[in-house]
């Protein structure tokens, strides 16, 4: 008979990994579409921009600001890849190495979805403002069929984030901005996958997985400008999310099923990445803006997961620090009407040998076109096109439930990623007032 404790580690171990998993638009499981504006120039000039569609990247960015200004967005998320088993085996004990089976190819296992945003800010001199921005940045949903191959680490998760961001942003010279925010992220999951018995003859068991928290991070920049150029600097810190939630695990049969079993108050403790944001913006001519921005982002922070009573391990994630680097342009066509275009580069943090069907990642490119149109001298209205391309991608990290006991049932991962890409679709409006 295996141990309660060895059975909730089973399960849990699945949890852990859900937290990594994501749609991966931007790397892993961050998403950046916090501002139509943005996206339209594939978010090469935020941090070093002014207003509150910066907010999110860069709180100096309404230091200064005269009036009232705020935004709300939409980005429609429309996905398209597959993945496919190359070679996937399980050994369960006493027997040897056998076809995991089930659907070998999944087609478009992660769900379309729509991702909202918002921002305000108010000036309370001319020369100090507040603001507020709601964000999304870490959500999904993974939708796996029941038989398919990845139905032991994969079956469907979902991933819901609410960042709120009270900031402060001080014009301290004509030429000099600061800002300071605090991140407040409240953090929902929800999963389930397959459990091997240990004859293939029979049907697999189950379980599924909730948690939730609310936890803290915060936010600090800079921005030197004159009046053609705009350089901003800012530093997202790391937030240290801890999820509690319930464990159910059924479908066991002998010398299972003393497994099957409902646990409460589960806690899974990991930290997102920080990010070290530099940007620029260039005023060219009359018309033309030039944008570039480089992200430092600080995966090795998710190196593990640590799970606590009844499990009490850490499990190793070993992702690593990576980059993105994007340029753009603003071109003001008449006082009403601004274009945007600009590219992006994206390494991902996870790495070959440790990729789960979970988070099926990989090095990406990201195009953006986008514009804007002044209605009036308060409501302007925002568009914009992302597509996002996906390199092929080994999923090769090998699983096992029931780990350290006699039923210890390992499965050696093999598959790919294919054809994977990405329309994003955004749209919204900004007012002053």
């Amino acid at each position: 008979m295996i141990s309660r404790n060895f059975a909730a580690f089973a399960a849990t171990t699945t949890l852990a990994l859900a937290f990594g998993a994501t749609p991966a638009f931007a790397q892993a499981f961050y998403l950046q579409e916090q501002s139509v504006r943005g996206a339209g120039r594939a978010f090469s000039g935020e941090a070093a921009d002014t207003g509150s569609q910066s907010l999110w990247w860069n709180p100096a960015a309404i230091g200064g600001q005269t009036q009232a200004s705020g935004a709300l967005g939409v980005a429609v998320i429309l996905p398209h890849g597959k993945v496919v088993d190359t070679g996937t085996r399980i050994v369960r004990p006493g027997q040897l190495p056998a076809p995991v089976g089930g659907n070998a190819v999944a087609r478009n296992p992660i769900n379309n979805g729509a991702l909202p945003s918002g921002s305000i800010a108010v000036p309370l001199n001319d020369r100090v403002a507040v603001g507020l921005a709601i964000s999304s940045p870490f959500s999904f949903t993974t939708d796996y069929d029941a038989d398919s191959w990845t139905r032991y680490s994969a079956d469907r998760t979902s991933l819901r984030t609410i960042d709120v961001q009270p900031s402060i942003g001080v014009a301290v010279t004509d030429n000099f901005r600061v800002g300071g925010a605090l991140n407040i992220e409240y953090a929902k999951a929800t999963l389930s996958n397959a459990l091997p018995n240990l004859s293939p003859l029979l049907a697999d068991g189950s379980q599924q997985l909730k948690g939730d928290g609310w936890d803290f991070g915060w936010t600090a920049g800079v921005q030197l400008h004159n009046e053609r150029a705009t350089l901003g600097l800012s530093y997202k810190s790391s937030v240290r999310h801890k999820l509690t939630g319930d464990l159910r695990v059924s479908g066991l049969v002998d010398p299972l099923a003393a497994n099957n079993l409902t646990l409460s108050d589960v806690t899974a403790t990991f930290r997102t990445p920080d990010q070290i944001i530099v940007a620029g913006r260039l005023k060219a001519t009359e018309q033309l803006t030039v944008n570039a921005q480089f992200v430092r982002f600080g995966w090795k922070k998710f190196d593990d997961i640590t799970l606590g009573a009844p499990v009490n391990q850490a499990l190793p994630q070993n992702y690593r620090n990576s980059w993105s680097l994007a340029g753009g342009v603003d071109y003001a066509v008449s006082p009403e009407l601004t274009l945007r275009a600009g590219v992006q580069r994206a390494l991902t943090p996870t790495r070959d040998g440790q990729r789960d069907a979970r988070v099926p990642d990989s090095n990406r490119w990201n195009l953006g076109v986008g514009g804007s149109y002044a209605l009036t001298k308060a409501i302007t209205l925002d568009a914009a096109a992302n597509y996002v391309d996906f390199a092929k991608a080994r999923i090769d990290r090998p699983t096992a439930a029931y780990v350290g006991t006699p039923a210890q049932t390992v499965v050696l991962t093999s598959g790919q990623l294919e054809q994977a890409r990405a329309v994003v679709l955004s749209f919204g409006g900004a007012i002053h007032f």
